[in-house]
C-alpha cells in the first residue's frame, strides 16, 4: 500500500507482510460488520437483489453520515470491471428511490428515510488494487466515486487506503467558490461572516486532494470517504465548525473549542470550534489538519 510497511516489535522487529484475502467474501464480510467505523457508512443490506429484470445483486447497500445512498462493491484483487459494475448498480438505485426509502425506513426509521440525500449518491469500490486507468476513469463520470485499496496484515489487521475520491462535479473557479461559501442554506449575515465562511471553505478544501463538499439544509459537510468537518450556517457573531478530531487529546479553550461528544448538534464530530474572525481561523488550522487525518 504505497510503500507502507508494518512491523511487529514484540521480541524483536518482524515485518508483517501484507496480503490479499483468500476470497472476496472475506473482505465483504469484514467491512459489512464494521462499515460505519471503516467507511463512515451505516450498513443496510448485503447481496441486495435488483430484481428479475435487472438481474443483479449489489454487494452492499448503505447510507452515509449525510444521508447519501451508498453502493459498495468489492473485488479481491484488481478488476477492470469494478467501477462500471458499481455504476450500473448506482444507476439502478437512483431509479428505485422509493424501494431504497422503504429499506432505510425498515432498518433505521422513518426520519432517516425522509432525509435521504439524493443529490449526492455514492459508489465506493473496495479492491486489492486499482490501475491508473481506473483512477482516470472516475474523473470522467458525473458521480461521486471513492476507490479504496485494502490489504490484510496477519490475522488481526486490515489497512484501507483511499486511492481516489471524486465528486463528478467540475471544480468552480476560486472566486465562484468564495461566493458560494455563504449560500444558499448558509444565509448571508454581515460581510465579515460571509468572508469568514468563504475562508473556512477554502481552508477545508485545501487540506488535500479529492475532498467532497456535501450541502445539507442544516450544515455543509467536508469528506474524503468519511466526514472530517461540518460547518453550520453563520449565527449572529460566529461560525460553528464540528470536527472529527478527538476532544480528549486537545487543550480546550473556553469560547473557542468545546467537547460536544454526546451532545446533539447538526453535522458530525465531537469537537466544536467557534470562529469569529480570521485570527480564530488561523488558530483552527491545526485542528482542521488533525480532523482530516483522523477521518
Amino acid at each position: 500500500m504505497s510503500g507502507l510497511k508494518l512491523f511487529n516489535t514484540k521480541g524483536g522487529v518482524t515485518e508483517v507482510v501484507p496480503c490479499l484475502a483468500e476470497v472476496e467474501a472475506d473482505v465483504q464480510g469484514l467491512i459489512e460488520a464494521h462499515m460505519e467505523t471503516m467507511l463512515g457508512v451505516r450498513f443496510l443490506a448485503s447481496e441486495y437483489s435488483t430484481g428479475p429484470v435487472h438481474g443483479g445483486r449489489i454487494d452492499s447497500l448503505g447510507i452515509d453520515e449525510n444521508g447519501a445512498p451508498v453502493v459498495v462493491e468489492y473485488k479481491r484483487g484488481t478488476d477492470a470491471g469494478v467501477i462500471n459494475q458499481g455504476l450500473f448498480y448506482l444507476s439502478w438505485l437512483v431509479d428505485h428511490r422509493a424501494e431504497f426509502g422503504h429499506l432505510v425506513r425498515d432498518r433505521i426509521g422513518a426520519t432517516a428515510a425522509s432525509q435521504v440525500l439524493w443529490s449526492a449518491p455514492r459508489l465506493i469500490c473496495v479492491a486489492g488494487d486499482f490501475t491508473r486507468y481506473d483512477i482516470h476513469a472516475v474523473r470522467e463520470h458525473r458521480r461521486s466515486i471513492d476507490l479504496v485499496r485494502y490489504r490484510l496484515f496477519g490475522d488481526d489487521h486490515i489497512g484501507l487506503e483511499t486511492v481516489a475520491s471524486y465528486t463528478g462535479q467540475k471544480t468552480a473557479p476560486a472566486a465562484a467558490r468564495r461566493r458560494a461559501a455563504g449560500v444558499p442554506s448558509m444565509r448571508r449575515q454581515d460581510g465579515a461572516l460571509t468572508e469568514l465562511a468563504a475562508a473556512v471553505d477554502e481552508a477545508l478544501l485545501g487540506l488535500g486532494d479529492g475532498i467532497t463538499r456535501v450541502q445539507r439544509k442544516q450544515y455543509r459537510a467536508y469528506q474524503r470517504l468519511r466526514n472530517f468537518a461540518c460547518v453550520c450556517p453563520p449565527q449572529q457573531t460566529k461560525l460553528l465548525v464540528y470536527l472529527k478530531a478527538d476532544p480528549k487529546g486537545i487543550d480546550l479553550v473556553p469560547g473557542f473549542t468545546r467537547d460536544v461528544t454526546g451532545i446533539g448538534h447538526h453535522g458530525t464530530g465531537g469537537l466544536e470550534v467557534q470562529l469569529r474572525d480570521e485570527h480564530d481561523l488561523e488558530m483552527a488550522q491545526e485542528l482542521f489538519r488533525l480532523s482530516y487525518a483522523a477521518a
